[in-house]
């Protein structure tokens, strides 16, 4: 994210004669209260070089293959991290929350590649744009700030390898029945983000969900799924695949 891409989508900018505000630090140090352990040197450099950044819901953040610039010290809203297909066919990896690290941004940056991946505001959002000198200071001179960032990039790891295993191992009916579980037994929800999130088609989404209604384990609804036999559904996801 160059400050041409930030331009897009930013309502202030801090640059060398502009002060961020006290509300501003509060606000990061609140969502990260590992940066409260900054040496002054360093927080004045957060504070200087820093860019504010405000994202409507829907707007694209970054794309895979382009420039990697800053960390994301997210304080509002959240962001989804996926990868998209050469059809256009989205898999999510993960979402982003306040207060967390983004590990797509990290490898990108300890790395000095480009995005992996690509990723969206799921909803109105605000973040803290460090740029990756200072994001490289933070690391490399504060060990509790390099403490949280490798113990996100662990569990990611951890999180993206059990994605893996899914969508290599298992059969498309039993990840659905593995997510309609976690949402609840009353779901708003349409085809197509099931299968933007699980990485396969509306079509065969819908198709699944037809077979799990006709067995009797759901009734189908417009853009709601109602979960009538929840031991079934346990049983099909907790099935060994043959």
């Amino acid at each position: 994210m160059d400050t041409d891409a930030f331009s897009a989508y930013a309502f202030v900018f801090y640059g060398l004669e502009d002060a961020m505000t006290r509300a501003d630090l509060s606000l990061i140090l609140k969502s990260y209260p590992v940066l409260q352990e900054l040496p002054p040197n360093l927080l004045q450099d957060l504070q200087r070089e820093v860019v504010a950044v405000k994202a409507p819901a829907g707007r694209e953040l970054f794309s895979e293959g382009s420039p990697c610039t800053h960390f994301p010290l997210l304080v509002e809203g959240v962001i989804r991290a996926l990868k998209v297909g050469p059809d256009g066919h989205e898999m999510l990896l993960y979402r982003l929350h306040p207060g967390e690290s983004c590990v797509i941004t990290v490898t990108a940056l300890l790395g000095g590649s480009s995005y992996p991946a690509m990723a969206t505001a799921e909803t109105d959002l605000v973040f803290f744009g460090v740029p990756r000198k200072v994001f490289l200071d933070l690391i490399l001179q504060v060990e509790p700030f390099r403490k949280f960032v490798f113990q996100f990039l662990s569990s990611r790891m951890t999180h993206l390898m059990a994605l893996i295993d899914d969508v290599a191992f298992r059969r498309l009916d039993q990840r659905l029945a593995a997510r309609l579980l976690l949402l609840g037994d009353s779901i708003t929800v349409t085809h197509q983000k099931l299968a933007d999130e699980l990485g396969t088609t509306r079509e065969c989404v819908s198709r699944t969900l037809e077979s799990l209604q006709d067995l009797g384990f759901l009734r189908l609804g417009r853009k709601k799924i109602e979960i009538l036999d929840r031991s079934a559904l346990t049983r099909l996801h907790r099935a060994e695949v043959g």
